[in-house]
C-alpha cells in the first residue's frame, strides 16, 4: 500500500470532489445535469467532433461513465452524434445549439467560483500553483506505464 505521511494525494482528490461538487450545486438544478454530463459538455464545448473515448481521455472518466452521460445528454438534446460516413463503427460528438445555450451559461458560473476560490492566494501564488500544475500534468504523462 502506499504511505503517504502528509496525505497530499488524498488532500489533492478531496479538494478536487469538493470543488466539483461546489461548481454541480450552481448548475446541477438548474439544468439537471450530472457531474459526469457537465464534465462531457465542458470538454464538448472547447473541442467539437470527439470521439466518446476521446472525451473519456481528456475528462480522466471510464468509458462507461461517459457512454452514458452522452445518453443523457442526447435524450436532453444538448448532444448530437454524427457518424463517420467512412466508417459507421466511429461518431463524432458535438454540442447542439442547445447545448452551448446551456454551456454559455455555467461556464460564467464555474469560472466565478474558480476566481473566488484563487482569490485567496496571492497573484504570485496563482503563478507558482499553475506552473506546479502544468509540471504535474507533463510528469503524469511522461511516467506512465510504456510511455518511455
Amino acid at each position: 500500500t502506499l504511505h503517504d505521511p502528509d496525505g497530499r494525494a488524498d488532500r489533492i482528490n478531496w479538494l478536487v470532489i469538493k470543488c466539483d461538487q461546489d461548481i454541480a450545486r450552481l448548475y446541477s438544478a438548474r439544468f439537471n445535469l450530472s457531474i459526469t454530463e457537465w464534465r462531457v459538455m465542458a470538454v464538448l464545448g472547447h473541442e467539437r467532433g470527439l470521439s466518446a473515448n476521446t472525451v473519456a481521455e481528456r475528462t480522466a472518466m471510464d468509458k462507461v461513465a461517459v457512454s452514458r452521460a452522452v445518453s443523457a445528454l442526447m435524450g436532453k438534446k444538448f448532444l448530437n452524434r454524427q457518424t463517420d460516413p467512412t466508417d459507421a463503427r466511429r461518431s463524432s460528438l458535438k454540442l447542439s445549439a442547445k447545448g452551448y445555450g446551456v454551456f454559455d451559461q455555467i461556464v460564467p458560473l464555474a469560472l466565478a467560483y474558480e476566481q473566488k476560490i484563487l482569490a485567496h492566494l496571492a497573484p504570485e501564488a496563482q503563478n507558482t500553483l499553475l506552473a506546479i500544475l502544468n509540471t504535474l500534468e507533463a510528469a503524469e504523462l511522461a511516467e506512465k506505464p510504456g510511455a518511455e
